[in-house]
């Protein structure tokens, strides 16, 4: 409890200079670094022809769409000729259609979902050009979007930003310096980064093994900072190789949890500027309109943690009526060096902050263990990946003030504008889709033949594979119950589409939110105003969350892993 007490106040202490960091960049105000990082800028600006004309939501999302789109084909165009021996040490083949198709939109939207081995299904050419540039545009893409949703919310400027500078600032600022940062400490702790073929050893049993090199410290610590997770090796940050020692277990977490924390103070201190120019004087750490926000969010993370700890603690019935002691609770699929206590703490934050990455096989956890990931990646607004957490939870917000607004007869408002019939309308759709992606190709997988091919057991538990595999791709999560065999044209092409329409028909449907709060005048607040920054507001937002939650996924969840721990401990 300790440990976990001192890591989450590290974590909620460097949110705060970090939040306020991404403010200034957001409101394009005057940052420590402006001097160094004002001439990058500047040169990527003249090459590309990027002005500084705000875009209206319209033109944000084409110009969003039309870079993924460009990227995309060039990755997927790598991915096949990666068999030409250049970067490529270790002789490795072309990627087959199906899963080039996969990868690219699993890395393209965030998600580095893997239906391959890291270390032997890409060259180091497709590991740098594709694998790491996009972890860092992909995560840049989403923190553009946040930035342009908050300014829609917060009415800052004539428009949402300018897409193209938003994305270079993004990463020039914020994912290079940090990841830089963070690759170096991981040198240091034994992480390798060369471009080195792999490495035959004799073990001390007198046998051979291959021992991965190449630039993983690089690929690492961009995984995380960026919420990406795909691992440079299959085993991911269960390997000493990308996770060496506890210290850098520890570092990986504090990676994945810092932006999309630290957008959520970004996202107060913009609104409070709203309210200082309505005339309003008070000044908050976080900004009142982001406590109920964080709240929410927070408490959700530790229940989460809660269920998944004392679950895993309470070991395998199964294994102790065959004689194997389960003093130390569940330890299948953990590693030693981290055990019960780091493995939950790590399983709750790489599905919370919708990361992927793993310190332990998700696979083997004990049912309702197994349920906390499962479950996380089905809200997707437990803080979630970089920006899209607060965004997503943004959404709930505008749906419990209409709600909330109904009960007492009154037209909703937040951030002094009037929530009508369009933002309903689209607040619901772009909710809804993420549900409908999930049970819905769950429920084609479950009845096609190509769909059971894959599925490796026909109990509860083969359905939480299901379940997982679909929540990750719809998420943009990435990781996976591994037990699935989804290395097939069927599992590659629908988790593929389960992850591009889970994150294009969110993103537009927001940023067109954002647009028409943003057209809308401001209305003056009045003794009818809900007050969105109370408590009262905060129990609300959490209940509705947990209502629509339980609506759509409460039935999927008992047949999986609730009936699988039924019958576990029955």
């Amino acid at each position: 409890m300790l440990e976990f007490a001192l890591f989450l106040a590290v974590f909620v202490a460097v949110i705060f200079p970090v939040g306020k960091y991404l403010y200034h960049i957001a409101t394009n105000q005057k940052t420590f670094c402006d001097p160094v990082f004002d001439r990058f800028d500047g040169i990527i600006y003249r090459i590309c022809g990027i002005d500084d004309c705000d875009m209206n939501w319209k033109q944000y999302v084409l110009a969003l769409l039309a870079t993924n789109a460009a990227m995309i084909f060039v990755g997927y165009l790598i991915l096949r000729i990666q068999f030409i021996p250049f970067f490529n040490p270790n002789g490795i083949g072309g990627m087959e259609a199906s899963l080039s198709f996969n990868t690219i939109i699993s890395f393209m939207t965030n998600t580095n979902l893997q239906h391959y081995s890291g270390e032997s299904g890409l060259s180091y050419l497709s590991q740098m050009v594709v694998i790491i540039y996009m972890m860092f545009t992909s995560a840049a893409t989403g923190g553009a979007v946040v930035m342009a949703f908050v300014r829609g919310l917060a009415d800052q400027g004539v428009g949402l930003g300018n897409f193209y500078r938003d994305l270079v600032r993004n990463i020039t600022r914020v994912l290079l310096p940090l990841s830089i940062v963070v690759a170096l400490v991981l040198v240091w702790q034994g992480c390798p980064q060369n471009f080195s073929a792999n490495v035959t050893v004799q073990t001390i049993e007198g046998k051979y093994q291959d021992i991965a090199m190449g630039p993983i410290a690089s690929l690492v610590s961009i995984k995380h900072l960026g919420t990406n997770g795909g691992g440079f090796l299959g085993a991911n940050s269960t390997t000493p190789l990308e996770n060496p020692t506890v210290f850098t277990s520890m570092l990986e977490m504090l990676s994945m949890m810092l932006l999309p924390g630290a957008f959520v103070v970004m996202f107060g201190l913009m609104v409070r500027d709203r309210r200082k120019k309505s005339g309003e004087t008070r000044s908050w750490s976080m900004g009142s309109e982001a406590r109920p926000v964080f709240a929410v969010m927070f408490a959700i993370f530790l229940i989460g943690l809660s269920v998944c700890y004392l679950s895993e603690l309470a070991g395998n019935p199964r294994l102790e009526q065959a004689g194997l002691s389960q003093d130390m609770g569940s330890m299948e699929g953990k590693e030693l060096r981290f055990g019960i206590a780091q493995s939950s703490l790590f399983t709750t934050v790489t599905t919370s902050f919708t990361t992927g990455t793993v310190n332990n096989m998700h696979d083997t956890l004990t049912p309702l263990g197994g349920m906390v990931p499962l479950f996380n990646m089905m809200l997707n607004l437990v803080f979630g990946g970089e920006g899209v957490g607060l965004v997503n939870m943004l959404l709930y917000v505008i749906l419990t003030v209409f709600i909330c607004g109904l009960m007492v007869g009154r037209t909703p408002e937040y951030l002094a504008k009037k929530v009508e019939g369009r933002e309903m309308k689209l607040t619901a759709l772009c909710i809804i889709i993420h549900p409908l992606l999930i049970l819905g190709f769950s429920a084609l997988a479950v009845s096609v033949p190509d769909g059971l091919a894959g599925i490796t057991n026909p109990g509860p538990h083969g359905l939480s594979q299901v379940l997982y595999e679909y929540a990750s791709s719809a998420a943009n999560n990435g990781s996976g119950f591994e037990g699935l065999a989804d290395n097939s044209v069927f599992w590659n092409v629908t988790a593929g589409l389960a992850m591009f329409f889970g994150r294009y028909l969110s993103i537009v449907l927001a940023l067109a939110i954002a647009g028409s709060l943003m057209a809308k005048q401001a209305v003056s607040e009045s003794a009818g105003t809900l007050c969105t920054d109370s408590g009262t507001f905060t129990i609300s937002l959490f209940m509705v969350v947990m209502i629509i939650a339980a609506l759509t996924f409460f039935p999927a969840l008992i047949l999986g892993p609730v009936a699988e721990h039924m019958i576990l401990w029955g």
